[in-house]
């Protein structure tokens, strides 16, 4: 549970960033607390000078004090308001750069156990909200804090026999505020909790529109919908509540303190004890000082709302990949990969069973079997999106989490059966992350049979492609894909269904060039289409997380039951 004390202990590295501006913001604070609380005393001069004593010099000379007072005081206001706002908005701007690096060095697993609704909520409402503590609610609280200082100053200096009277109701009003306050982080934490549902829910509906579609479930999504929506309501009215009870509280106790001051005070600006401009500059210093009070009570409960998202993004930033990169670089060339003995658990679910499996350059390692049985996985590992729970996996007889995974990955290409396309042309997703070499952009292209329908669209390689590339047909898009591995070069390709939405035609030509290019590569190939595998120099064939066959196409039709049984289901 964070303070506000842990709040402004993170918050604290950026500051030094921004000392100039404060001193700014604080000048500006000094100037518009100030010109308020002197706009209060100014009263008693306005009555006991001008209109009791008559006194026309000060009635030519006061005129311009109050212009020059209220002058000065929005010109601090505006200083005060501008800085913080820089202030604050450059905070929040890196504050969603760093959560954004942090998540992309975090595991699948993850991304597998948060929604991705939920995240870009975090990153997007979540610090939206304590840009407002940052931007406003601390600038606002000192402020006022400031103001209320200077209004203190003039009540005790017109009459502190009053100012006793006026200011001892305040403390009676902590005990409702502070019960107010932990209603409103309990309202603040369900708001936030059911406004990432909603995100995440969108997210999920946009992400699968055509499914929706197809299935006529319009009106069961928006129902759905509906009633995060409507929950979410129900807090935000909660919220309202809870907040807007602060005025009543404050204006009633306050009212409490200004009738004692009144039956007090009139008493002795009829007895003559006091004057009748020192009496209403004590009175008008009075009803603006719970303004600023009012104004931190309801501060202190929205601070409540910006506190449970600090927990929520703190949590994001703290989070610690539990892969951790190697530091040995990879070998020039990698002439072998070895899994020894590999299980992989995720939580209480095993995905492999002791698999072994060698693979040497210029091979080509078939992984077969029906789904669920552990291909994928076992290529996960090899990219180390997941680290064995047990057995090891080892380049050029060195274990794998002693390198580099990024030179790793630079060095493996996978593509998957699920196709990526970024918002961007086609060059750029060819490309992607490395800088664009049209020369190597085309041949990756021509290579993956793509370039002969890429140089027919208006633009060629600059052609601008829809989210999800679509506005591309699917075997189109499986193409680019292929080309994206290519590009590379890598020393190992891995392509899980990588064919899959191709035609006949296009595989095959897909296949004629895959067969050039793993000539001097290791090439591991997740089929469920067996006539896409019998050039392999190896096929494993995986049932529950175990290889229960390996061997050529010719040495498993002589020994394998499961082999055959796959065989004969498929002609």
């Amino acid at each position: 549970m964070y303070s506000f004390k842990d709040v402004f202990k993170r918050f604290s590295p950026f500051y030094k960033d921004y000392i100039p501006y404060f001193i700014l913001t604080i000048i500006g604070m000094g100037l518009a607390s100030g010109g308020t609380a002197y706009s209060a005393y100014l009263v008693k001069p306005l009555l006991d000078e001008i209109f009791i004593a008559k006194d026309r010099t000060m009635l030519e000379l006061l005129p311009y004090a109050i212009i020059a007072v209220y002058a000065i005081k929005e010109a601090g206001r505006y200083m005060q308001a501008y800085y913080t706002a820089y202030i604050g908005h450059d905070i929040i701007r890196r504050f969603r750069e760093n959560i954004l690096e942090n998540l992309l060095k975090l595991d699948l697993s993850f991304f597998h156990e948060y929604r991705t609704g939920e995240l870009i909520s975090r990153n997007t409402n979540d610090v939206e909200r304590v840009r407002t503590v940052v931007s406003n609610l601390i600038p606002e609280f000192l402020r006022e804090s400031f103001t209320i200082i200077g209004l203190i100053g003039v009540v005790i200096y017109q009459s502190y026999e009053l100012a006793f009277y006026a200011l001892v109701v305040m403390p009676l009003a902590i005990y409702p505020l502070s019960v107010l306050s932990k209603k409103m982080k309990k309202v603040s934490r369900q708001s936030q909790e059911k406004i990432s549902d909603i995100t995440a829910k969108l997210s999920e509906i946009f992400n699968n529109i055509e499914i929706i579609q197809a299935n006529n479930a319009q009106k069961f999504e928006h129902g759905l919908f509906k009633k995060d929506n409507e929950r979410f309501f129900k807090l935000t009215m909660k919220s309202v509540k809870v907040n807007e009870l602060v005025s009543p509280v404050m204006e009633t106790l306050g009212s409490i303190g200004v009738a004692v001051v009144i039956l007090v005070g009139g008493k002795e600006v009829i007895e003559g004890s006091m004057s009748v401009g020192a009496f209403f500059s004590f009175l008008t210093a009075l009803f603006m000082l719970y303004t600023p009070i009012k104004r931190i009570s309801g501060l202190y409960n929205r601070m409540q709302d910006a506190l449970v998202a600090s927990e929520r993004i703190f949590f994001l930033l703290d989070q610690q990949p539990s892969i951790i990169n190697g530091k040995t670089s990879l070998p020039e060339k990698i002439e072998s990969i070895t899994f020894d003995k590999v299980s992989l658990f995720y939580g209480d679910k095993q995905a492999l069973h002791d698999v072994s499996l060698e693979a040497k350059a210029g091979e080509m390692i078939a992984l077969i079997g029906d789904s669920g049985g552990g291909k994928s996985s076992l290529m996960n590992m090899l990219m180390r999106f997941y680290d064995p729970s047990s057995g090891s996996i080892k380049i050029n007889n060195i274990d794998l989490k002693t390198f580099n995974f990024h030179e790793l990955r630079y060095n493996v290409a996978m593509v998957t059966q699920r196709v990526y396309i970024f918002h961007d042309t086609i060059a750029a997703n060819v490309a992607y992350g490395k800088e664009i070499d049209e020369a190597k952009v085309i041949d990756a292209l021509q290579k993956a049979n793509a370039y002969e329908f890429v140089q027919n669209l208006n633009e060629g390689i600059y052609t601008h492609l829809d989210e999800f590339g679509t506005n591309l047909s699917g075997g189109q898009r499986q193409r680019i894909a292929i080309a994206r591995a290519i590009y590379t070069n890598p020393q190992v390709l891995i392509l899980d269904e990588a064919t899959s939405a191709l035609d006949s035609h296009s595989e095959q030509k897909i296949t004629e060039a895959i067969e050039n290019l793993i000539k001097d590569k290791i090439t591991f190939v997740i089929a469920h289409r067996l006539s896409t595998i019998k050039k392999a120099n190896k096929i494993a064939l995986l049932k529950h997380g175990k290889i229960c066959a390996i061997g050529s196409d010719e040495e498993l039709l002589q020994t394998s039951k499961e082999y055959l049984k796959l065989k004969g289901l498929q002609h």
